[in-house]
């Protein structure tokens, strides 16, 4: 089962010494969210695999997920950003509530 991560772009990281399977990829810190959207006290470290931007939600993968992607297939990647979300709507008393 993949489990996907809700998170917002909270920062970059530049780091001129890594490991060489790690060049040319975009690194993001991401801070997690509740399904509801609102901010927990965890971040992580992603590799962007989308092209996401500054304070854009973003859903995020772990672990061998993160390595499923062309881009980071093969490489020493533990978290990936896989997508960009539009919008959001979490079903409340049988109608859509629209979050994002």
């Amino acid at each position: 089962m993949i489990e996907l991560i809700i998170g917002k772009i909270a920062g970059t990281i530049v780091a001129t010494r890594k490991d060489e399977g790690l060049n040319g990829m975009k690194l993001l810190i991401v801070q997690q969210y509740s399904v509801e959207l609102k901010p927990t006290s965890n971040y992580l470290v992603a590799v962007d695999a989308v092209g996401a931007g500054a304070d854009e939600f973003v859903l995020v993968v772990s672990g061998s997920s993160a390595r499923a992607t062309k881009r980071t297939e093969g490489k020493p990647v533990d978290a990936s950003i896989v997508g960009i979300i539009d919008s959001l709507y979490l079903k409340e008393n049988k109608s859509d509530k629209k979050l994002l």
